[in-house]
C-alpha cells in the first residue's frame, strides 16, 4: 500500500516528514524540503504525535512478533521519535524474516500494516 487513507501524498513523502521531525526539524523546514504546504505537513505531524504512543506499541509488538531475532528499538528522546523508530524497527524485523519486504520502504510497509490508517484517529 503506497498511500494513507484520506491523504493525497504518498506514504513515503509523509514518512520522510515524520523522520525529519523525529530528527528535530520543524514543520516549516520540512514543508520547504518536500514542497508541500506547511499546514498540510503540520497536520501530518500533529496527527502522528497524538497517536505516537499507540503507534509505538503497535509496531513494537509487530517487531517482536515478526523478527527472527528481534531487537526492540533503543529509547528515543521523544515519544514521536520513539514511534518513528518502532515503525522502522518493525520493517527491519519483517525484512529479516521475509527479505522481499525490503523491496518496499518502511512507510509503505507501515501503510500496509495499518490498512492505510497510520494517521487515522481510530487506529490502532
Amino acid at each position: 500500500m503506497f498511500v494513507l487513507v484520506r491523504r493525497v501524498d504518498l506514504a513515503d513523502v509523509i514518512g520522510a516528514a515524520l523522520v525529519w521531525k523525529a530528527s528535530g526539524a520543524g514543520a516549516r523546514s520540512i514543508a520547504a524540503r518536500l514542497a508541500r504546504p506547511v499546514d498540510t505537513v503540520r497536520g501530518w505531524l500533529r496527527r502522528f504525535e497524538r497517536r505516537a504512543e499507540h503507534i509505538c506499541v503497535y509496531f513494537t509488538v509487530l517487531l517482536v512478533d515478526t523478527g527472527v531475532d528481534p531487537i526492540p528499538p533503543a529509547l528515543a528522546p521523544t515519544p514521536f521519535a520513539q514511534a518513528v523508530s518502532a515503525v522502522i524497527g518493525a520493517w527491519r524485523a519483517a525484512v529479516s524474516r521475509w527479505p522481499d519486504i525490503g523491496k518496499v520502504s518502511p512507510w509503505q510497509a507501515a501503510s500496509a500494516a495499518s490498512g492505510g490508517r497510520l494517521l487515522s484517529p481510530i487506529w490502532p
